[in-house]
This record gives structure tokens, C-alpha cells and sequence, in this order.
């Protein structure tokens, strides 16, 4: 008996998922799509019933439906040629620009971390919770929300325990002696809280911030000390930070090292699904940036090459 829709949505979603996708928006938006055609008693799919179906959407959905279901059309299509692979750009291409990265100069993280210090109220964890927060996320390149979600089961004598990531996958963040040494500092106050909250990073409250909130207390003080303009739409946020430790880790590779050699350890550290996330770090690198135009100034001032 042919699988119905909704069923081939069942198992296009369990792959992605495995490949280490979440998933669930986007398998949300393919059964509403199966719904649809399941709905005019359709077995199969057909570019014409996409197109109307995602149509239906407003704002630039459309486009980015018709090239799901454009995505999910041509795997099934690879089994069974009798779905039809729906027209990606039938609605319009789907524009994808990388926000420009806000790299963050070491002076100016220490100026941010000790204006973290004079936040208040005074006597409290607060002003130690987001000094160590930042800084941690500065010296290791995790997530704001992977910080965050660290419980105090998750540091161990190896590192730092990262789980149920972006990806839906964990992993091990080692630590340099100098970053254990700030994070022992913290969890020595942290320690002395009664909460039962068992995160690493928590407030006055005794419960972990939010990261709307932890948002709003780096904007506050990236202002404060100059780094960002006040109001301002665009500007440094946390993961300026992550960008930031990405550029220096790469900034600071031995001239003789190739720094593509470089990208698999670090892809795996910041934990990225695919090495193309990482090689963006390299591009928005300016260090380099410019060793890439001096090569190539060098190779044609040489008479070009063919390689």
C-alpha cells in the first residue's frame, strides 16, 4: 500500500534529525504541506499543489515553504519518480545574508567584564554572575544559551559538559588552566547560594537568568563602556563573543600552520553541524583577510599562477 504523506514527513523528519537537526519548525511547515494535499486525496506530491499551498502564506514565508517542500520533493523523488519536485524559486529566491559579525578586541571584553563587576544590587551574586558568564563564554566560544544551560553536574574534571545543543547533540568543552581557575573563583560564591537551582549561573532570584535577559544586561554594558552606540538597532551581543574567541583562535595560529588543517578541531569545539559555519569566521576574520589578499597580490606580481 502507497505511505501517505504525512507518513514519507514522518521519516524525511527522523533523518534530519539524526543528521543532528532539530527540526521541528521545519516538520511542523511539511505536515501542514502533507495536510494540505492529503486533504484533496493526494498520495503523491505535485509541483502545482506546493505552490498554491505555500502561496496561501504572507511576508516572505512562501518562499521559504516552497523551498522545503521543494527540498522534501526531491527526496522522494529519489525513491518514487512519481512525486514531482516542486519549482524552488517558482515564489522567489531565498535571500540568506549572514548578519555582519561584531568582533570584540580583548581591551574592550575586560573593559566590558569589569563594568559587570559594578552592576548591582551590591552584596549580591549579580555582579559575579554576569562577570563569569560573559567571561566564560569569551574564553571558550559556547552559546550564550549553552552557558546558561549549565548545570552543576555538567563540570567535570574533563570540562564542561554541553548538552542537548543547538543540534541536538552534547559535547565535551575543555577548559585552559586560567579558565578553571575563573570558574572555581564563581562557583565558590555560587556555592554559598540556597537555591535549589542546580544551574552554574544564577541571579539574586536563586534561579538562572533568562536569556532575553542576559541579552539585555550585555547590551546595557557594552554601552556602558563604549563598545556599542546607545540605541542603537545593530551592535555587539553575546555572540559577538563567540564570533570573537572564533577570529583570535584562528588570528593566532603559527604563521607556518595552514588554518584549514585548523577548522575540524575548532568546527567540533563550537559545535557546528556543518565546517561551512565555521569557515564563515575565517572569511569575517580581517588578520586573514588580509594574509589571503597579500597572497594574492604575491601570486600575481609573481605572473599569476594556475593553481
Amino acid at each position: 500500500m502507497t505511505m501517505t504523506i504525512s507518513e514519507h514527513v514522518g521519516r524525511y523528519v527522523a533523518i534530519m534529525q539524526k543528521l543532528g537537526y532539530r527540526y521541528t519548525d521545519s516538520g511542523q511547515v511539511l505536515y501542514s504541506f502533507a495536510r494540505f494535499a492529503e486533504a484533496r486525496n493526494e498520495r503523491f506530491i505535485r509541483s502545482e499543489t506546493a505552490i498554491e499551498w505555500a502561496s496561501a502564506a504572507s511576508g516572505i514565508e512562501p518562499v521559504k515553504m516552497l523551498h522545503l517542500a521543494h527540498r522534501f520533493g526531491k527526496w522522494l523523488h529519489a525513491e518514487d519518480v512519481r512525486h514531482e519536485v516542486p519549482p524552488r524559486d517558482a515564489l522567489g529566491r531565498l535571500q540568506k545574508r549572514r548578519p555582519q559579525p561584531h568582533l570584540i578586541s580583548l581591551p574592550d571584553i575586560r573593559k566590558l567584564l569589569t563594568a559587570a563587576l559594578s552592576l548591582g544590587p551590591v552584596g549580591t551574586i549579580n555582579p559575579l554572575t554576569w562577570h563569569y558568564l560573559f567571561g566564560l563564554v569569551a574564553a571558550t566560544g559556547m552559546r550564550i544559551g549553552e552557558a546558561l544551560a549549565l548545570t552543576l553536574d555538567d563540570v567535570t574534571e574533563d570540562g564542561l559538559v554541553i548538552r542537548d545543543t543547538k543540534f541536538g547533540k552534547s559535547r565535551m568543552v575543555a577548559l585552559h588552566p586560567t579558565t578553571w581557575e575563573a570558574l572555581n573563583r564563581y562557583l565558590e560564591a555560587r556555592l554559598r547560594e540556597r537555591t535549589p537551582d542546580r544551574h552554574v549561573f544564577v541571579t539574586a532570584t536563586g534561579r538562572c537568568p533568562r536569556r532575553e535577559h542576559a541579552t539585555s544586561v550585555f547590551r546595557r554594558l557594552a554601552e556602558q563602556v563604549k563598545i556599542r552606540e546607545p540605541g542603537a538597532a545593530r551592535g555587539p551581543t553575546p555572540h559577538s563573543l563567540r564570533h570573537s574567541f572564533a577570529a583570535r583562535s584562528l588570528e593566532n595560529l603559527a604563521p607556518e600552520i595552514d588554518p584549514s588543517r585548523h577548522m575540524l578541531a575548532l568546527c567540533t569545539y563550537l559545535g557546528h553541524a556543518e565546517l561551512s559555519s565555521t569557515y564563515w569566521y575565517q572569511e569575517a576574520t580581517p588578520v586573514l583577510l588580509r594574509g589571503i589578499a597579500e597572497a594574492t597580490e604575491r601570486a600575481f606580481a609573481n605572473g599569476g599562477s594556475d593553481d
